[in-house]
């Protein structure tokens, strides 16, 4: 379940102008349970069909007919698929001559692959789950160019559609959109505020606080202090080491993009071997939960559930996505970082799934308007509290159903003592490799340096290929 989307735009800005935004796993990869459908906003006004496919209008005159097939895919994982029925069904009364064909699901990824490859894709996807990366799809030339067309595109409220979005498209080739974020969510360390509560426990504000508060933990017994899923190491380095490799970099966010560059040097810097360190004493205090090489996400989630460990690293979807197995009185707290130094900010590393239309889409001119028709404030609003968590889409979220956990999350974007950092955008050979390697040092296996020279050797491959 990796995520591949670094953020283009400044995010301290565009944070301290919402009031409640923030998010979920959506996107995650690899969920399977839906999330409980809500009362919710629906919007009444009609999208607007573009001109073409690689016109620069934002939309062609109202009245204008849809026909024709228009296939939409879509991945349903931890937010369920209540909202994309909502608004799809919405989107088939305003049209009623297109014939809407939903390839949906949880392997839906794995499922359409083929028709990617060979040719004839779906006209509109959205991008999560195991098997997706939108980086990829854009390397491998899938997605329609529509950086003219995004320049003026309009919601079907009549606003730009860039002056909807928390977090700016990505450009994955310079200069050039072809993915708009749909999902705003955040990677953290979760814990129950009831437990906390009757152990008597605080939640750690700094790594130093932290490793008191382990040490308490195992001298309690009852528990390990810390388990993740070894299977999709992507969560420990979501998580915990990517906050911590920009809290190193004293709170600096520009080493990400130095990641995202593949620039040479950068897996060796002071930065990330401190941030690596942090892992190295937790594991050499004997914080990580020894089963965890072995679990899957939804396996160590239900263990932590059952308090068999204190903390987790996981996404905002986790409410959702663990639903039906979350005890009664179990209440999830949330933490964007806990490898700050004392009296540091914490880091908040957020992660976006994005949508797009097939270059070799058959139907363009619906998939724009579908797109259009996404992006409103009642859509934000539906997401939030159909999929019980955030969107990309600015949206006043106090007035809705949205869960608390979603707006603890967002008090912490919205404090100065929060950092907001890009993601971690990397291809995707690069991501298993780095993937492999932290697990191996979790376990001890291998060294920091062996960590280092792992991925520096790995990354001057992927340059070798790119500037070939």
């Amino acid at each position: 379940m990796s995520r591949f989307f670094r953020k283009t735009m400044t995010w301290g800005s565009v944070l301290l102008m919402l009031t409640l935004v923030l998010s979920a796993c959506g996107g995650n990869k690899d969920k399977g349970n839906d999330a409980s459908p809500s009362a919710s906003p629906k919007s009444s006004e009609s999208a607007k069909p573009s001109e073409s496919a690689s016109g620069s209008e934002s939309a062609s005159p109202e009245g204008v007919k849809l026909t024709g097939d228009f296939e939409i895919q879509y991945f349903v994982g931890g937010y369920g698929d209540a909202w994309w029925k909502e608004v799809i069904g919405e989107f088939q009364q305003l049209h009623p001559d297109l014939k809407i064909k939903e390839s949906a699901g949880p392997k839906i990824n794995d499922q359409m692959k083929p028709r990617w490859i060979q040719g004839s894709p779906p006209d509109f996807v959205y991008i999560d789950g195991a098997g997706s990366n939108t980086r990829q799809m854009v390397t491998d030339d899938q997605l329609l160019d529509i950086t003219d067309w995004f320049k003026t595109a309009q919601n079907t409220d009549g606003k730009l559609l860039s002056d909807m979005l928390i977090a700016q498209p990505e450009e994955y080739q310079a200069g050039k959109v072809h993915a708009v974020p749909l999902v705003f969510g955040s990677w953290g360390t979760f814990y129950d505020k009831a437990l906390f509560k009757e152990k008597g426990w605080e939640a750690p504000k700094d790594f130093e606080s932290f490793l008191a508060l382990g040490d308490k933990i195992k001298a309690d017994g009852q528990m390990s202090v810390y388990i993740h899923t070894g299977v999709y190491p992507y969560y420990i380095n979501g998580g915990l080491l990517d906050p911590a490799i920009v809290a190193m970099n004293g709170y600096d966010t520009s080493i990400v993009k130095k990641i995202n560059a593949l620039e040479a040097g950068v897996w060796s810097s002071e930065p990330v071997k401190k941030a690596l360190d942090k892992i190295v004493q937790m594991r050499d205090k004997g914080f990580f939960d020894q089963g965890s090489p072995a679990l899957n996400h939804t396996d160590s989630q239900s263990q932590w559930l059952q308090h068999k460990a204190a903390f987790i690293p996981n996404g905002l979807w986790v409410e959702s996505e663990m639903a039906n197995d979350t005890p009664a009185g179990f209440e999830f707290g949330f933490l964007p970082s806990i490898t700050q130094d004392n009296g540091g900010k914490y880091v908040a590393n957020p992660y976006v799934a994005t949508v797009a239309i097939a270059k070799k889409a058959k139907n363009p001119d619906a998939a724009k308007a579908f797109l259009q028709f996404l992006y409103t404030e009642a859509h934000g609003k539906s997401w939030a509290e159909l999929s019980k968590a955030p969107s990309n889409i600015k949206a006043d979220l106090e007035a809705t159903n949205a869960p608390a956990l979603t707006k603890e999350a967002s008090r912490f974007y919205n404090s100065d003592s929060t950092v907001v950092s890009p993601e971690v955008v990397i291809p995707e050979e690069l991501v298993t490799e780095r993937n492999n390697a932290t697990l191996a040092l979790t376990k001890g296996d291998i060294t920091p340096d062996e960590w280092v020279d792992r991925m520096e050797k790995a990354t001057e491959k992927i340059r070798a290929k790119e500037n070939k």
